[in-house]
């Protein structure tokens, strides 16, 4: 899509900002080179949801503010359709940096400010690949931040590898003395700058480089930046008016050049501006993806804290086997905490997409798969492989102590009565215009094929295919009830159909 298609898509998304006085700036322009993929790199799932999605969502609730900045770029409409408008939300358009423009995070948040009024908000930046960021990490930092009186504040982390196979940004602190060898004091410990890796392995092997803080030098050699293990996560918070104030500063003067965000820290230091950083509390919370390697070490992490938030809940036949949306994992664990033991078993490989909602007793058999809006009422049996889906709007619901046994695929508009049985192979639909209702008691055998019918009570439908129908139930004389069999005509054409010569 042509730079004028994807702003025109932007401008239909655009809402307005709230009143609330703060404000979060997701950073989901990036090309994703490395992860060799067509797919955007702020595409890419992590534990069912894309990792920009996750990353807003864990914004908005932490920063607790509707207004947010998604700067998008290459591949942005992509993102843009993924996110769509809400409350508070803009989009901004940073340009190809191969146009000839700087291009750079410095950049990014350049270009986000301009789609806001100027105002003494609070600013929050965060990398749209941060995908296993938590509301608890963004709030921690937002507290922070609020908590001190600071114009500008970093996140930063921890690198446990080797200072050889260390790419990120390095935390430069004042050390115990000056470059005179006089005590730094009560300045121990201040954030100089954040001095980029390329950076450093462009300075001189037996040289260094002289920063300067509150006027006084501070000299590190190549070797000692290098092995600095406190990184940059590009997780910043701002006073608005001095962001504003400041960032025409930045220039390209490096060696990707580019913008640097990072390069802020000294220019708001030179100005005399209250800079400060704190370590994020766990590694995994600040891990983003540039190549596939660690975009699937992340997805592993995801699975074990979903587990983890699970197992002394219900049984996870396989921990590393399983996937339930974040939003029906909230759901259990806000029913347990209602109605105490769940007895919920969850097989091996079984998909629980969000819209589903569970209820105590259910089972849910090895890989079935569950998606859409579908309702379980209480000791509803799914065997193996079996499929159940809705399309947009419509709703299935699975009644008390019902079974769907093994790879059944039920779909649509659909209800199934208490106590009733499908048994292995069934196909059933149900649209809006012909509802699917199965009543208390039945029971429909492997290899029926079942549309839009209303099915009364304790019927047995046997091998049967039946379209939009009501299936009446038929007393013998010997008081039981007649089993159901049934196939269509053959349809219009059939003669048409020939054995291969």
């Amino acid at each position: 899509m042509a730079a004028a298609d994807t702003r025109a898509l932007l401008d239909q998304l655009q809402r307005p900002l709230t009143d609330n006085p703060r404000l979060g700036i997701v950073l989901a322009a990036g090309h994703g080179k490395r992860i060799r993929s067509a797919t955007s790199k702020m595409l890419h799932e992590i534990w069912g949801r894309p990792s920009v999605q996750r990353v807003a969502d864990a914004v908005s609730a932490g920063v607790d503010s509707p207004n947010q900045v998604i700067v998008v770029g290459i591949k942005g409409e992509d993102v843009a359709r993924t996110l769509d408008a809400c409350p508070g939300r803009r989009f901004a358009y940073q340009e190809n940096p191969v146009l000839g423009l700087p291009g750079g995070t410095g950049d990014a948040v350049r270009v986000a400010l301009e789609h806001f009024d100027a105002e003494d908000r609070t600013v929050y930046v965060f990398p749209g690949d941060m995908a296993l960021l938590t509301q608890r990490v963004v709030a921690q930092f937002r507290q922070d931040f609020e908590a001190q009186d600071c114009d500008m504040m970093v996140l930063t982390g921890l690198y446990d590898g080797t200072a050889e196979t260390n790419y990120y940004g390095r935390i430069v602190r004042v050390p115990d003395v000056d470059a005179q060898g006089d005590s730094t004091g009560a300045d121990v410990g201040r954030l100089i700058a954040i001095k980029e890796h390329k950076d450093i392995l462009g300075l001189p092997a037996d040289g260094g480089e002289t920063l300067q803080y509150k006027g006084r030098d501070f000299t590190f050699t190549r070797d000692e930046l290098l092995r600095i293990n406190e990184i940059n996560t590009l997780v910043v918070a701002f006073r608005e008016r001095a962001l504003r104030e400041h960032i025409g500063s930045m220039d390209t003067d490096n060696v990707q050049g580019e913008l640097m965000l990072t390069d802020l820290v000294e220019i708001f230091n030179r100005h005399a501006l209250i800079v400060r950083a704190v370590p994020a509390v766990s590694a995994e919370d600040i891990l983003g993806f540039n190549v596939k390697s660690v975009w699937r070490q992340m997805e592993s992490i995801a699975t074990r804290r979903s587990y983890e938030r699970l197992m002394d809940i219900v049984t996870v036949v396989d921990e590393d086997d399983f996937y339930l949306d974040d939003d029906v994992i909230d759901q259990i664990i806000a029913l347990d905490e209602e109605q105490g033991p769940l007895d919920i078993v969850i097989g091996k490989g079984v998909q629980v997409g969000r819209g589903i909602r569970l209820a105590p007793k259910v089972h849910l058999g090895d890989r079935c798969r569950l998606s859409g809006s579908v309702v379980f009422e209480q000791g509803v049996h799914i065997g193996p492989g079996v499929e159940l889906s809705t399309y947009p709007g419509q709703t299935m619901v699975l009644r008390c102590d019902s079974q769907v046994l093994a790879r059944s695929v039920l779909k649509g508009n659909l209800e199934l009565g208490a106590g009733s049985r499908v048994e292995s192979g069934v196909l059933m639909t149900g649209s809006n215009e012909h509802p699917m209702r199965v009543g208390k008691g039945v029971t429909i055998k492997g290899t029926s094929y079942l549309y839009g019918c209303r099915v009364d009570d304790d019927i047995t439908i046997e091998h049967s295919v039946i379209k939009s129908r009501h299936v009446h139930r038929v007393m013998r004389r010997d008081g039981s009830v007649q089993p159901v069999r049934y196939v269509l005509p053959p349809p219009e054409g059939l003669d048409s159909i020939a054995p291969l010569s």
